[in-house]
């Protein structure tokens, strides 16, 4: 009986295959690789000639172990399917064995789509295994999660062997992977072959069916389903009653929900597996957090409607799981203190996920409460929770909590106290509190914990950043002589950094260049990048290209960055010619840039006024087969709207998406505030002048609003709304003078109304006409009462569409 029912996305429902007289020995050999044939040495104890594959092909168990040996324990399926090859060419026939051996292992290293392949060649080649066989290598080409190539294989399979029926275990996998990709009408049709050829569906399978429906938004059809379970004898369980819950959830029918969690609870208690209920369970707290129905969780907890069905623990945890996904952590805390009214300490774990939300959410007091809260029943936090929660106090210049902190970690067992330490340094300096830094290190030093060099540069770069160079010089002074450890290219870069930002030139340079090599340390390009920016921030830019010049004879190579920091540096000191020859000269033979160096240019050409030269450039960089990022754009096409050159801006978007970029957000607001301009410039300049209801006189004297033409997007989610090109002043139409009016294709109108709400409240009268073209199609007449709500008007009128 063959799958009439699949409509697959191919010219051909299903594969055909000739007569088995008439195939070909070319098609039989499913392999078609073509290799040299490798003859195989005997082992120690033979006669030690090569042996004949004439005289020794017919050995098949010695070829199947050993093809089974080359997949499983060699790993090397490529051999397996080079000796099976060659071995076929020899009149070796295909045992099933040696296929399931080269599909397992086409499937170990993760070459499905070619263990499908191959599987379909074994099969039109009538090489078709047992249907235990076959059932097995499906339940491991499930595995790769594309229904259509398994339901290919399937097809197949029928017209081979027309008696093979698969597992219902695949065929339920079959059903779930169909639905998990929105195709539920498909997983329908595999329920209807299921039953053709002889099975009787179970839950499981319409259960996977009903949330296919129920993902794709169709809860009539799951509804439906979930009806016809009884009359085919299939009992709904737990799950199923929950999958049911959350499609109607998600088409916000939250009485119809509310019923049927009430069924759901009785449901439980009949249930036989505790497993069923905890997923059921588990599901309708994800369901309702999805839903935003946070209440209905907070009741759940409180009056425990699953009773025994669900164990405590596991229900409390897993409501604190979901709150915490759907970034409720303040919730979750609540589930927290219902736990312990009734005597039950929360998991570990999901105590420190909440810790950790409230902690990157900006509550880290509320984090520390919590942290002290959890010490009482055996919580520490993780390292993670720990540096998130130091650097939310510290932000909040509450040392005192974070040395409390501090001290819990301290006491913690097995722990490393010189990272803690150094976890909590590097929260201090966001304070810029070098007296702590000072104190800490002592501290450190008095109880035996002896600091490593990311301590002491932690404590050099807090002293830099406060401007305290001084001690920053006494703690390198100190690892130099040996009091501490010896100081790295991290140290030496810090500490340069520090100078240069004080403007003490010299002596930033007699590091990089006298004691780093006198103490065996080479400047690198990170050191190098870093004296050459505080440079140009000091406008020294001579001492910088020397710097510069000085790296490259040491040997060093520039990179990205490096080039990205001088070219920055000279466009700020307004050498633009310099920078044209450093790009030419040096950056574009070394073909090391990236789009970093191609910003710095352009803005460096923008901010001179050279907007021609940065379009130029950017043109160029395109045609030399670069392809210059939205950013470099988005520069550009600033300078270009700010210039109020509207139709070069648009010109450069146009390049943009031939070189396969489209506008993102950033591109768009830069248009919109263009327009946005244009528009400010062309209205009246006393808006208090505009009429007001009631006021005839005034009325009859309005100046119209001046309004959108060329071809123009605004960002509305994710679609665009597209305007036509330009701004025009219509002229005042004498019949209705008192009225102003707005041009734009119907289409796009709701939202071009909404585009002008600040210009309409300083207006009473709006009357919004569409002008018909002969490439508009499609117009659309919107609700007037739906425009008067979005535009605050007072006298808001849509006249009738005329072509």
């Amino acid at each position: 009986m063959r799958l009439q029912c699949f409509a697959l996305p191919t010219d051909r429902s299903r594969l055909k295959f000739p007569p088995k007289s008439i195939i070909t020995p070319s098609i039989s050999i499913f392999f078609t690789r073509t290799v040299n044939f490798l003859r195989h040495h005997p082992e120690n104890g033979s006669d030690g000639g090569e042996w004949s594959p004439e005289e020794s092909v017919a050995d098949v168990s010695y070829w199947t172990k050993k093809i089974h040996g080359l997949c499983t324990k060699d790993r090397n399926v490529d051999e397996a399917i080079r000796l099976l090859d060659a071995l076929r060419l020899h009149g070796y026939k295909l045992h099933p064995l040696n296929l399931g051996s080269i599909i397992h292992g086409l499937c170990d290293a993760r070459r499905f789509h070619e263990a499908h392949c191959r599987f379909m060649l074994s099969v039109a080649s009538w090489c078709v295994p047992d249907e235990r066989t076959c059932n097995v290598l499906i339940a491991r080409l499930l595995d790769y999660r594309s229904p259509y190539c398994t339901l290919r294989l399937l097809v197949c399979l029928f017209d081979a062997k027309p008696e093979f029926v698969p597992s219902i275990v695949n065929y339920n996998r079959l059903i779930d992977q169909f639905c998990s990709f929105s195709l539920p009408n498909v997983a329908h049709r595999v329920l209807f072959d299921m039953k053709s050829r002889g099975h009787c569906p179970n839950v499981v399978s319409y259960t996977a069916l009903i949330d296919g429906y129920c993902r794709v938004g169709n809860v009539s059809a799951a509804e439906k389903l979930f009806d016809e379970m009884p009359e085919n004898d299939v009992e709904p369980n737990s799950l199923t009653y929950s999958v049911l819950i959350n499609g109607f959830l998600c088409k916000r029918d939250f009485e119809t929900g509310k019923a049927l969690m009430c069924k759901l609870w009785e449901r439980m208690k009949g249930e036989m597996d505790p497993s069923v209920n905890s997923a059921a369970f588990a599901h309708l707290v994800d369901s309702l957090c999805l839903a935003g129905s946070f209440h209905e969780v907070f009741l759940i907890a409180e009056d425990v409607p699953q009773g025994q069905s669900v164990p405590e623990e596991f229900a409390y945890g897993q409501m604190i799981d979901s709150l915490c996904k759907a970034k409720r952590h303040h919730g979750a805390s609540r589930i927290v203190y219902i736990m312990r009214k009734k005597g039950i300490n929360p998991g570990l774990l999901s105590y420190n996920s909440i810790i950790h939300g409230l902690s990157k959410e900006g509550s880290c007091m509320r984090a520390y409460q919590l942290l002290v809260e959890g010490v009482e029943f055996g919580y520490s936090p993780s390292e993670n929770t720990y540096k998130v929660l130091l650097e939310g106090l510290c932000k909040e210049l509450d040392i005192q909590k974070a040395k409390e902190v501090l001290q819990i970690m301290i006491e913690k067992e097995g722990v490393d106290r010189t990272r803690i330490y150094n976890i909590y340094l590097r929260a201090v300096c966001l304070t810029n509190n070098s007296t702590e830094l000072l104190n800490t290190l002592v501290v450190m030093l008095q109880t035996n914990c002896h600091p490593d060099v990311i301590t002491l540069n932690t404590v050099i770069k807090g002293f830099c950043k406060v401007g305290s160079i001084e001690e920053a010089l006494k703690v390198l002074n100190d690892m130099m002589i040996g009091k501490f450890c010896t100081p790295d290219y991290v140290t030496f870069t810090t500490i340069i950094c520090g100078l240069l930002n004080v403007g003490r030139i010299r002596e930033s340079l007699d590091i990089l260049h006298k004691v780093m090599p006198e103490k065996g340390i080479v400047p690198g390009v990170i050191t190098y990048n870093a004296t050459i920016r505080g440079l140009f921030k000091l406008k020294q830019a001579n001492q910088a290209m020397d710097t510069f010049d000085r790296m490259v004879r040491n040997g060093i190579q520039a990179d990205s960055t490096t080039y990205a920091v001088i070219i920055d540096g000279l466009c700020d000191s307004n050498k633009i010619e310099e920078v044209k020859r450093f790009w030419k000269d040096i950056v574009w033979p070394s073909k090391i840039h990236d789009s970093f160096v191609y910003s710095a240019i352009l803005k460096g050409l923008c901010h001179s006024s050279r907007f021609n030269e940065a379009c130029h450039f950017l043109y160029e960089l395109a045609d030399s087969g670069v392809s210059p990022s939205i950013f470099c754009y988005n520069i550009v096409i600033n300078t270009a709207c700010k210039l109020g050159l509207k139709g070069e801006a648009y010109r450069l978007v146009t390049e943009m998406r031939k070189n396969g970029l489209a506008p993102d957000a950033v591109t768009w607001r830069i248009l919109h505030k263009l327009h946005q301009n244009e528009m400010t410039q062309s209205l009246p300049e006393d808006l208090t002048n505009q009429p007001r209801d009631g006021d005839q006189t005034s009325s009859k004297t309005s100046n119209p609003v001046t309004i959108l033409e060329p071809p123009y997007a605004f960002p509305f989610g994710k679609r665009f709304i597209c305007l036509k090109h330009g701004f025009k002043t219509m002229k005042s139409d004498r019949s209705r003078p008192s009225k102003t009016w707005l041009k734009a294709s119907t289409a796009p109108l709701l939202r071009f109304v909404a585009f002008f709400i600040d210009i309409s409240n300083s207006y009473h009268n709006i009357h919004v006409s569409v002008v018909s073209q002969p490439y508009l199609t499609g117009l659309v007449k919107y609700p007037e009462a739906l425009l008067r709500n979005i535009v605050h008007c007072s006298n808001f009128h849509i006249p009738d569409l005329y072509y």
